[in-house]
């Protein structure tokens, strides 16, 4: 029989993690694929179209529409952002928590 390694235990299966801004949570998506989506979209750099790309991965539909409603300038837009991809990529091990 074939060696049988499990892993289970090594895994987080908590779900997503959330922002929170005011009196609202965000959920942000923090699956593999949409972690290594992002990491090639920041290696294009961070103007406009590249920030927007990351908004749509990070963030799904029901999200983004709550998002849009705070009426967010662009900096703050992008501090949200960026604070999200630090939150799943572990590039800022400091975000604080509740």
């Amino acid at each position: 029989m074939a060696k049988i390694v499990d892993i289970t235990d090594k895994l987080d299966f908590e779900g997503n993690p959330v922002i929170k801004v005011r009196d609202q949570e965000f959920e942000v998506q923090a699956d593999a694929a949409t972690v290594l989506k992002l990491m090639g979209a920041l290696s294009e750099g961070e103007g406009p179209k590249q920030i927007l790309d990351m908004y749509d991965l990070i963030f799904d539909a029901k999200t983004r529409k709550k998002v849009d409603a705070l009426k967010l300038q662009f900096n703050d837009l992008k501090t949200l952002i960026m604070t999200a991809i630090s939150l799943v990529t572990g590039a800022d091990e400091e975000v604080e928590g509740e």
